[in-house]
């Protein structure tokens, strides 16, 4: 099973271009060594040849021209086969309209995330306008072949505020725990966590590969910068340092890659000579950068 990563940020992308926060600053003048960065997604194969999609992000069209295996053969034919989506956040999304010009979308999502596309945004009312949109409702706990490679999904409490009101709690926030299905090898696509709790770790053993939200690496980044009022946990996400922070939680565990993805403009570890980002490898941890791929 092979995994890339199309894009490793948070929404909005690395830098943004309304934030003059240090890490932003650093990456337009050069002062520091850090590379930009287009909004999370990664895409798995069994093979190299068919690939899934997990989530859409409004940068699509950029991470696909970036990535040769996503070029086109005859006519519209992709090489893409779903889209599976942990959430509905814009950053996850708005990517599925701009796939409205092909022919037809496998869309795996669950019930909450649906509501949300069609009550919410409405983005799924508008995409089916243009072509059709065919769901898998994704549930909890239950294995699904894609041919190759099987997904079992799993829900990943949040408190975040629901913007929408679809009333829907569990599956508002769901991982993926991705199987090959040959070698039995797998890993975990969680861009989105609260808390690490005992349901969750679970979903971590035995596992060989992570990619694991790294938005900010403290709890109240964006006040500290006056960007915002809302500490991470009230977006839904595990600041990476300090005590309780994911780095202590992860680092004891036995899994031979552990990588930071969907991190935030502010988040001093996008700096490769940041001391965050020295203790982020010193715990035995990677930061997901665009275009890395994965052997599991």
């Amino acid at each position: 099973m092979r995994l890339r990563v199309l894009g490793s940020a948070a929404g909005g992308g690395y830098p943004q271009w309304n934030c003059s926060c240090p890490t932003c600053g650093a990456v337009r003048d050069g002062s520091r060594p850090a590379r930009a960065r287009t909004q999370s997604s990664i895409a798995a194969s069994p093979d190299g040849r068919r690939w899934f999609l997990f989530n859409a992000s409004p940068d699509i069209r950029t991470q696909f021209e970036a990535f040769p295996g996503m070029h086109p053969g005859d006519g519209r034919v992709t090489p893409l086969q779903a889209v599976l989506l942990t959430d509905a956040e814009i950053d996850h999304t708005l990517g599925l309209l701009l796939l409205r010009e092909g022919r037809g979308i496998q869309l795996h999502a669950t019930a909450a995330t649906h509501a949300t596309l069609r009550d919410g945004t409405g983005f799924l009312n508008t995409l089916e306008r243009f072509c059709p949109v065919d769901w898998h409702p994704v549930l909890p706990a239950r294995e699904v072949s894609l041919g190759g490679i099987s997904y079992r999904a799993f829900d990943v409490p949040t408190a975040k505020h629901d913007r929408f009101g679809t009333g829907n709690d569990q599956g508002r926030v769901v991982g993926y725990r991705l199987t090959d299905e040959t070698t039995g090898r797998a890993a975990v696509y969680l861009p989105g966590v609260q808390e690490l709790t005992p349901a969750v770790r679970d979903e971590l053993d035995g596992i060989d590969c992570l990619f694991i939200d790294g938005t900010t690496w403290h709890d109240d980044e964006l006040i500290r910068l006056g960007l915002a009022q809302k500490t991470a946990r009230d977006m839904g996400h595990l600041a990476i340092g300090g005590p309780g922070g994911s780095l202590e939680l992860l680092s004891p565990l036995p899994i031979d890659r552990k990588i930071y993805i969907h991190i935030n403009n502010t988040n001093p570890i996008l700096l490769e000579d940041a001391p965050e980002r020295r203790l982020v490898t010193e715990g035995g941890m990677d930061v997901a950068h665009d275009g890395l791929e994965v052997e599991v």
